[in-house]
């Protein structure tokens, strides 16, 4: 079995009680060289730390866990990505992983797994909770495209916002979800239409379904 010691972890997760609950699971099995709650501390840590890998919650305050790998690896393209998250939607799964992420736990996982996990992606390998693997392997297993060039067209911001249009969340919603404010969700959500020229939520509902990404 890998010597897990030696692998240095950023923990990256905005509910202080669950991260701090995270690094004493782990803490004696491997070298936790900082924390983080925003996308911004999480992207100026991983640079300025360089750590193996990145402990990533999906959502945060700031901006979604994508905005954090996208802006990393292109500064440190040798850290590798762990997601651990509550959500187990198909978006976030492949979200994270077009970004770069190397896996994609849920937050039911044991401690003795997540050590495990963070090894093996450590280590290069790709990690999946079962149920989740599926997503995986129908997105970049031929099912749907690697790449989508209109989805591309979008920011990592305009993406959540999306998503979260698609399963028919109504804009307060999402600025709760998102923590931003309503009028920031209405310049998305107008961005992302005019983007994919789309005329109504109806129809980037059956856009995002056509594309299984909601």
């Amino acid at each position: 079995m890998t010597d897990q010691r030696r692998w240095r972890v950023l923990v990256v997760d905005d509910h202080e009680l669950f991260r701090r609950g995270v690094v004493a699971e782990i803490s004696d099995r491997l070298e936790v060289v900082g924390e983080a709650a925003t996308v911004a501390d999480a992207i100026a840590l991983a640079v300025q730390l360089g750590p193996d890998v990145v402990l990533l919650d999906v959502h945060l305050p700031d901006g979604g866990g994508q905005a954090v790998v996208e802006a990393v690896v292109a500064a440190r393209p040798e850290v590798r990505f762990l997601a651990l998250s509550v959500s187990d939607a198909a978006a976030d799964v492949i979200g994270l992983v077009r970004a770069g992420a190397r896996g994609y736990v849920t937050k039911t996982i044991t401690a003795d797994e997540l050590v495990d996990a963070i090894g093996r992606v450590a280590d290069g390998d790709a990690v999946f909770s079962p149920k989740l693997a599926g997503f995986v392997l129908d997105a970049f297993a031929g099912s749907a495209p690697v790449t989508d060039p209109e989805l591309d067209l979008l920011t990592a911001r305009e993406q959540e916002v999306m998503r979260h249009l698609a399963r028919g969340y109504a804009y307060r919603e999402i600025a709760r979800e998102l923590s931003i404010s309503v009028k920031t969700v209405e310049t998305h959500a107008s961005a992302v239409l005019r983007k994919l020229q789309l005329s109504s939520r109806h129809e980037l509902s059956r856009w995002a379904a056509d594309r299984r990404i909601v």
